[in-house]
């Protein structure tokens, strides 16, 4: 998953395409930019960690306090001892499975950066596509009011409302822990004034026919498939945010029917799936009630989302 940058759900490649100046005379072994990156790319290489150099940079970042042009302009800026232990600390952990985000507490998300704690889920691109169909339904300027069922750190909801200045939201979440991260979240974009956060089960307590839009991205990892999952996840990850029982399936089958209770008539919701259940989590909100429910694919060609909504893969998203 890509870290940071204006589109996290576009393609990574998997070097890092920074090419430094060449190097300077230097008059000793001072540890650089350049020389510790390059260090710590060899050792997440030789760990079999994903993305060496995106991850041994993101991480040099954290550590140093140097921005990414720091590095393309500047590679040889010699870093402290301190930056320099903290920087092989965190890459240590890096190369034990811990993500980059729970390392440094940031994770990139759509347009906005957000701090995540072992608390909340660490947002991923795939979930983006919940946004591509967002900015089709609703656009730029338009009045609306919206929910995130089960926030966590509030990534969709805020990355909504960032994009639609005139829209308000509420997310909702059973985690306090959850909902404080979130509330953090809003704070720091300036968000807190068009966005609440509410202890609650999915939708208990909201009147129907309440929201424009109902967004959700619900645990949906058969029980039994956690334990095959890749350690980033499987160890870092609240199980609560995972955990979508036996079949994965539980959540939407409460999801289905309160989303259409408080969904208004020409309301649109957009919910996330697991690539491999598009057909069976349409047949619940079909069941429900809803018509023209559409299975939609995230940008590696999986299914991703169940919407009523307009498809993203077919109508493009204007530039407003």
């Amino acid at each position: 998953m890509l870290e940071i940058g204006a589109r996290a759900g576009q393609s990574t490649p998997m070097t890092d395409p920074i090419t430094p100046k060449p190097a300077p005379d230097q008059a000793n072994d001072a540890t650089t930019l350049l020389t510790a990156w390059k260090a710590a790319q060899a050792k997440l290489k030789t760990g079999r960690i994903d993305s060496p150099a995106i991850d041994a940079r993101l991480l040099l970042e954290a550590a140093s306090g140097a921005s990414r042009m720091d590095i393309l302009t500047d590679p040889y800026r010699v870093i402290t001892d301190d930056q320099l232990s903290a920087y092989e600390a965190m890459v240590e952990r890096r190369l034990k499975r811990e993500p980059v985000s729970r390392i440094v507490g940031k994770k990139g998300f759509w347009k906005i950066m957000l701090n995540v704690t072992p608390d909340v889920l660490s947002p991923r691109p795939d979930t983006e596509t919940l946004m591509d169909v967002s900015m089709l339904a609703f656009s730029r300027n338009e009045a609306f009011e919206a929910i995130d069922l089960g926030t966590g750190s509030g990534a969709i909801l805020l990355a909504l409302l960032a994009e639609r200045p005139a829209a308000k939201g509420v997310g909702t979440d059973i985690s306090s822990e959850a909902l404080a991260v979130a509330k953090e979240n809003a704070a720091n974009l300036d968000l807190n004034d068009r966005a609440v956060f509410l202890r609650t089960e999915w939708a208990a307590g909201f009147g129907d026919a309440s929201f424009d839009l109902v967004l959700s991205n619900p645990p949906y990892i058969p029980t039994d498939h956690i334990a095959t999952l890749d350690p980033e996840v499987r160890d870092h990850d609240p199980h609560l945010a995972l955990d979508g029982g036996p079949d994965g399936l539980q959540a939407y089958r409460d999801l289905a029917p309160e989303v259409k209770r408080i969904l208004k008539p020409l309301g649109v919701f957009a919910v996330e799936i697991g690539w491999d259940q598009g057909p069976q989590v349409k047949a619940l909100f079909e069941a429900a009630g809803f018509t023209d429910v559409k299975i939609i694919k995230d940008l590696g060609e999986r299914d991703r989302v169940i919407t009523n909504g307009p498809d993203p893969r077919t109508n493009p998203i204007p530039k407003d």
